[in-house]
């Protein structure tokens, strides 16, 4: 709070002289709140100094004040508002009391529309998996509002300039006075005319209607970096729509749709492949021929591999984004039990159960044909504990084949 010693005269403060009419007062101030409102001066000191000549207006635009103020200066006004009079509240100095009106009314100085940024646009763009592995090229339509070349963004037409406007005289807000008992204060709202613009168009720009802006689609070339994953944006900067009064351009945001590859999956920048293999190939091993993002290669399965083994292929797989290197190719084997069987694949897997019957019992493995004319089977029956023996074999036999192929190879079936 500014105590009495250090208050400026009023009228020095507004510049004018203490026989300056009322019309002199109103137009010094208005003069002077233009030049010093906050939201137009940013000086350190400009917020203080349009508090200062809010106070001195405010008593000298009010006769009763005024007197008090030529009688007995800064004192008077003091007790005057100490004794309930005109003015104060409380003690509180006019300048505060107009702050306090703002805070709890929203009454205080309308803010002129100056330039605007333009809107930011978002557009999606699909891609296939290969185009994000590695990189491409697109070019897209961009429908969009940009700054009439016509006006310049004027809305006016060319040689017709925008006026002043004659309803708030160019200042963009209008000011109403209204009194209260805690004493007078100004209600400052938008020119509904100008919209805050403080001009208007009297003669509409052909190209745009006025507008300022007209609605054009654009073909912009978007360079998509190598590695790039589903849902990733690309910005490009100044391709929104155009500003207002003069104002920048808003940004383009192209989101990136990826399409799904036929057999391949990625996981981080790492690729992932099912590989299907029969029960000869996970148990001989086998060079098979797997698909990759550059075509086909051939991969090594080594002898004895089971289901869920991963053989990995380094850097084969997607580009690291704005890095060097790439992931890895994962190859995830996937034993595959045939359902059908042909009589003679069926008679061979038969001799393959039989030899590994043969080798859980510990015995060395015997011919087919001894099996099938009944050679051998007395040395089994004549062993003490033989006949256990062969009821336990027996039992193993009602096992069907596949499920002992499941059992040697650590498979579970699956629905």
């Amino acid at each position: 709070m500014t105590n009495m010693a250090q208050k400026r005269d009023y009228y020095e403060v507004l510049g004018v002289s203490r026989s300056a009419s009322e019309e002199e007062i109103k137009r010094a101030y208005r003069s002077l709140a233009r030049k010093y409102h906050p939201d137009v001066n940013k000086a350190p000191d400009a917020e203080e100094r349009f508090k200062e000549i809010s106070e001195a207006y405010e008593v000298l635009s009010d006769s009763r004040k005024r007197q008090l103020y030529d009688q007995f200066g800064h004192a008077g006004l003091q007790a005057g508002a100490g004794a309930g009079g005109m003015g104060g509240f409380g003690g509180f100095p006019f300048g505060d009391i107009s702050d306090l009106f703002e805070s709890f009314f929203g009454v205080g100085a309308a803010t002129r529309r100056g330039p605007q940024r333009g809107a930011d646009l978002r557009l999606r763009l699909e891609l296939t998996f290969e185009e994000a592995a590695f990189g491409t090229e697109k070019e897209i339509e961009v429908p969009r509002w940009e700054t009439c070349l016509i006006c310049n963004g004027t809305g006016a037409a060319p040689g017709k300039p925008p006026v002043r406007c004659p309803t708030c005289g160019g200042t963009g807000e209008l000011r109403r006075v209204q009194q209260s008992i805690f004493g007078q204060f100004v209600n400052v709202m938008t020119c509904e005319r100008c919209h805050g613009e403080g001009r208007v168009v009297q003669y509409k720009c052909s190209e745009c209607g006025g507008r300022g802006s007209v609605h054009r689609t654009r073909r912009i070339k978007v360079e998509i970096p190598a590695g790039v994953a589903d849902g990733n944006e690309i910005r490009l900067a100044g391709q929104g729509e155009g500003g207002d009064r003069g104002g920048p351009p808003g940004d383009l945001y192209v989101q990136l749709r990826v399409q799904e590859h036929p057999v391949l999956r990625r996981e981080g920048f790492d690729l992932i492949y099912e590989l299907p293999l029969n029960v000869a190939q996970a148990a001989l091993g086998a060079e098979v021929t797997v698909p990759t993002l550059e075509g086909e290669e051939t991969l090594y399965v080594p002898p004895g591999t089971q289901h869920g083994r991963i053989l990995r292929l380094k850097e084969r797989g997607i580009p690291r984004l704005q890095r060097a290197g790439r992931g890895d190719y994962r190859a995830i084997v996937r034993i595959e039990i045939p359902r059908h069987l042909t009589p003679r694949q069926r008679e061979l897997f038969a001799e393959l159960a039989r030899t590994f019957e043969r080798a859980e019992d510990g015995e060395a493995p015997t011919p087919l044909d001894a099996r099938a004319d009944g050679r051998g089977a007395s040395n089994q029956n004549d062993a003490p504990g033989g006949a256990r023996e062969a009821t336990g074999s027996r039992r193993r036999q009602h096992k069907g084949i596949l499920d002992k192929m499941k059992d040697v190879l650590g498979l579970e079936e699956e629905e």
